[in-house]
């Protein structure tokens, strides 16, 4: 996880929409973005998601609906969501965040290649993958 910086803004005002599942933040740089539960969930640092090194991330589909069911404070540094598919282990640090809103047209341009290079479909139900849990060897 991204740890911060001196020159890492702040967020001003967070603010969850469940009608339009906007997770939007403000920034003590001035910055306001509009970040979708969907490609915060499908970019979650989570290991669940990210895998345990380059490679290993796990390709998200289904998400497109995913609510956001509560949002932690961790320390003054990072929120932790709960994503009612359970999903609730990703800490988002303030720069991680600032990266996710700041970078969204890249990240969704990213996430769209990887859909069509797997031949998986955005909205298609995830699979469990057997054996594929952590700490989990055969």
């Amino acid at each position: 996880m991204a740890g911060l910086s001196p020159q890492t803004p702040q967020p001003t005002t967070i603010t969850v929409h469940q009608q339009s599942r906007i997770l939007e933040v403000g920034f003590s740089d001035g910055r306001q973005f509009r970040i979708p539960f969907e490609l915060m969930r499908v970019y979650s640092p989570s290991a669940e998601v990210q895998g345990h090194g380059p490679g290993q991330e796990v390709l998200q589909t289904g998400k497109r609906e995913v609510d956001l069911l509560a949002l932690e404070p961790v320390g003054n540094y990072a929120v932790q969501p709960t994503f009612s598919d359970g999903h609730d282990s990703g800490i988002f640090s303030w720069d991680y965040l600032y990266f996710l809103g700041s970078q969204q047209d890249e990240l969704w341009r990213r996430y769209e290649e990887r859909l069509q290079q797997a031949g998986a479909d955005r909205d298609a139900p995830m699979v469990a993958a057997s054996g594929a849990a952590c700490g989990n060897h055969h």
